[in-house]
């Protein structure tokens, strides 16, 4: 019986060359993450975010964002449960009364026991929070959080770029979403989508390598860590499938090109450009929830010259981009990925897998991932729901 997740893979006798990603079923630690959009949390708003195997309770005060550990550090219980705020910049526990700052986690009261000699002295954990793009991005973890900009695919956060978007569960792990998007040659899944045709794509069954130079590698000492697939330039593209020589399938010889720079970061998030159009990149993020579930965070940015490009990209998102690309095309991946859950819960099928040649990208990016990512989120960091204050 294959050992599930949270085991070893000494029942195979086979090793991993990339153990760190294989035990990065949580995804990793000390590095932001995109939580909700900022237009889902309104002035005086208490909203709960599963992420990582953790729970962070995001609440916006006087315009600001404060991120909390959604667990009272006395018995443990979601504050998220039901919501109790007596005073602006606080959360009260609903269950003894612990009440806590949420721009420090003190225990700044006990509203059952002001007596309390924990007062004071003990907090919970807070997260440094950034709103950008749209986006509530927040870090986790405990170390000194680096520049935003380290942990976001390059263009992202130009000053011209607007960005929609919109966020789906999706019942697999955060690291099949990573591979599923960086996957070249999945776009066989993509066939018979209504992108393809809506939009006139150029798009193939599939790619045949023809070289190893098919990815670069971006490790500076600063700045975002990635890959960059090349497998357009290294590749006879196939736009007519057979079986025993006999025709069975075609490509998609559109007048549109597009996706022919495609490039996954750290933490876990793809940039396609240009996508689903000639002037649009698509930036998505892969959200550990848990060990069996993710956040497809996807988002489509656009140059914008004038303000008034900000509406007219808006509609257009609105009426087009968001049914036909995020959910028409997009849809395809997120039942690939859930098909590949079953297989991929249990730690051995990261060693029992048989790759091919044009999956070198995807051999690189968790070569790359275990090298330079900041930590694997565990259980024990999870756990600790209280410390002194310092």
């Amino acid at each position: 019986m294959p050992a599930e997740i949270g085991t070893t893979l000494s029942s195979t006798g086979k090793t991993s060359p990339y153990p760190q990603y294989v035990e990065a079923r949580l995804g990793f630690r000390n590095h932001w993450y995109p939580t909700l959009f900022s237009d889902e949390l309104g002035e005086g708003e208490f909203k709960a975010f599963p992420i990582l195997g953790d729970r962070l309770l995001l609440a916006r005060v006087d315009g600001r964002v404060h991120a909390v550990r959604d667990r009272c550090l006395h018995h443990g219980v979601a504050f998220s449960r039901k919501i109790e705020c007596y005073k602006k910049g606080t959360v009260s526990c609903w269950y003894h009364g612990f009440t806590f700052n949420l721009q420090t986690g003190v225990l700044c009261d006990i509203i059952a026991n002001p007596r309390s000699n924990m007062i004071g002295r003990l907090r919970i954990d807070t997260f440094p929070v950034i709103e950008s793009k749209g986006l509530i991005f927040v870090f986790m973890g405990d170390a000194e959080p680096p520049s935003l900009a380290d942990d976001v695919p390059p263009t992202f956060l130009d000053e011209d770029i607007y960005v929609r978007g919109r966020r789906t569960e999706v019942q697999a792990n955060w690291r099949i979403g990573c591979e599923n998007g960086f996957d070249s040659t999945h776009i066989f899944i993509h066939k018979d989508s209504v992108l393809v045709k809506g939009n006139d794509l150029i798009l193939p069954l599939g790619l045949v390598p023809t070289g190893k130079d098919a990815f670069e590698i971006v490790d500076e000492a600063s700045g975002p860590k990635g890959v960059y697939d090349k497998l357009f330039e290294h590749c006879e593209p196939v736009f007519e499938g057979k079986i025993e020589g006999e025709t069975v399938a075609h490509g998609n010889l559109g007048t549109t090109p597009v996706a022919y720079n495609i490039s996954i970061w750290l933490p876990g998030v793809l940039r396609v450009t240009p996508w689903p159009g000639p002037t649009m990149t698509q930036y998505e993020w892969y959200v550990p929830i848990d060990e069996n579930r993710h956040y497809y965070t996807q988002t489509i940015g656009k140059k914008i010259e004038q303000e008034s490009d900000k509406s007219d990209f808006g509609r257009d998102f609105d009426n087009k981009w968001n049914e036909m690309a995020l959910q028409g095309f997009n849809n395809d991946d997120i039942w690939a990925r859930e098909a590949q859950q079953e297989y991929y819960r249990y730690d051995e099928a990261w060693t029992e897998e048989h790759l091919y040649e044009a999956d070198r990208n995807i051999s690189v990016w968790r070569q790359l991932a275990a090298k330079r990512n900041r930590g694997i989120q565990k259980r024990e960091h999870i756990m600790k729901i209280g410390r002194p204050v310092e």
